[in-house]
């Protein structure tokens, strides 16, 4: 669950991250994340110790301290708790100008740091109309985890957001996201070896709802869910969290 610049106060994040607790103390059908903003992280950190909920950051710089204002390392992070890192996501690509460059940068350091980065990739609603969806998923594959190694590759975790679908209520039909991740798994078999691509978990991240997880997670090459909107609300998110496929 990426709750983005989400909720507005730390009154309102703990009773979130209660919430969720709440919902999933039951089981979930796969490993549940929350990643908060950064200001939350150590108080929701408290909240889902001994859970079974694991916790994310959004962003993370590639270096390990200095002067670089506003930024947040993998080692405060990791500090804190963090088990996985957001890399790339398609916010961070169009409003703070993270290229592949700095990406893959940054993919680095947080596997550097011990951590797991959920690496987002996808198309604009502009290319997803020219038919290069592939393309750009191969290119962002390709630049994004340049100079990664097969065993690395283990602890990443891929997110497929089609950024036409994100917060827009535009979903992708299960049909068009499931050949999409085929594909992107076929691009990780090509670099890192069928082994790698079969265990890698490749996420679908574009408006996920209690209505649409059902049918998203039946496909064959959909492992998991990257949910914003929905994630800021704990019974939807709990819905979500155990879904039947």
């Amino acid at each position: 669950g990426n709750w983005k610049m989400n909720p507005e106060t730390l009154d309102e994040a703990v009773a979130l991250a209660k919430g969720v607790v709440e919902q999933v103390k039951d089981g979930a059908s796969g490993e549940v994340i929350v990643i908060p903003p950064s200001p939350f992280l150590v108080p929701v950190a408290d909240i889902i110790k001994g859970s079974g909920v694991q916790l994310g950051g959004q962003n993370a710089f590639f270096e390990d301290k200095g002067a670089y204002t506003g930024a947040v390392s993998t080692c405060m992070l990791k500090s804190v708790g963090a088990k996985y890192v957001l890399a790339g996501h398609s916010e961070r690509r169009t409003l703070f100008r993270d290229d592949d460059s700095s990406i893959n940068r940054k993919v680095r350091k947080i596997l550097e740091a011990g951590l797991k980065p959920i690496l987002c990739i996808g198309e604009t609603k502009e290319e997803y109309d020219q038919g290069l969806v592939e393309l750009v998923c191969g290119l962002q594959i390709s630049k994004d985890l340049a100079d990664v190694t097969a065993e690395q590759m283990k602890d990443i975790v891929i997110a497929y957001e089609p950024v036409w679908a994100i917060g827009t209520g535009l979903t992708a039909t299960p049909e068009i996201a499931q050949s999409v991740h085929k594909y992107i798994r076929s691009c990780i078999a090509k670099k890192f070896g069928d082994e790698v691509a079969e265990g890698v978990r490749i996420q679908y991240g574009g408006s996920v709802t209690p209505e649409t997880v059902d049918e998203l997670m039946a496909c064959p090459d959909i492992d998991g869910a990257l949910v914003g909107g929905a994630s800021l609300v704990a019974d939807k998110f709990g819905r979500i969290c155990k879904y039947q496929s």
